[in-house]
């Protein structure tokens, strides 16, 4: 086979796994324009006027509406009523983060700055409790701390670099 034969193949492939893959996802999302694949709606929006792009787009869709960042799935509220509903009114529904695949690996979905829902209310809860047992917004939180330091460096000496 011609090696351009090949190449065109290839391409084909992957622009309808593109378009597959796209179409599949979707699910229960807001309306939105009709995004290309692998680039998305890049070529819709105006890069040096996003805030203008996306004005015009909520025109045409409504308040929600979402746009493909490459193959990025993003979806935009737009105005003040509609980030308001989602904030306020909907506050637990749109709480949560989004993730950090290189933090998830990582820190095997551990941790307070990467953690998500469930986990990351009770080492919340945990947290706050921890501090206000300490005494936190009280004078006497340095103090202890500070005593909590020493009694620290007291047993890592205890090891002797061990």
């Amino acid at each position: 086979m011609n090696l351009a034969v090949v190449l065109v193949l290839c391409v084909c492939c992957v622009l309808l796994l593109s378009l597959w893959k796209q179409s599949s996802g979707k699910g229960n999302l807001p309306p939105g324009p009709t995004p290309l694949p692998i680039i998305g709606n890049i070529f819709q929006l105006d890069v040096r006027n996003i805030t203008k792009s996306l004005s015009s787009l909520a025109k045409v869709y409504g308040p929600v509406f979402t746009v493909y960042l490459g193959p990025q799935r993003t979806v935009v509220l737009h105005g003040y009523e509609a980030v308001k509903e989602a904030l306020v009114e909907r506050a637990e529904e749109f709480s949560a983060r989004g993730s950090f695949p290189v933090a998830e690996i990582t820190n095997k979905g551990l941790g307070i700055l990467f953690s998500n829902g469930k986990s990351w209310k009770e080492i919340r809860r945990f947290t706050l409790t921890t501090l206000r047992n300490l005494g936190m917004g009280k004078s006497s939180l340095e103090a202890r701390v500070q005593e909590e330091a020493h009694h620290l460096v007291e047993e890592l000496r205890k090891t002797n670099g061990a």
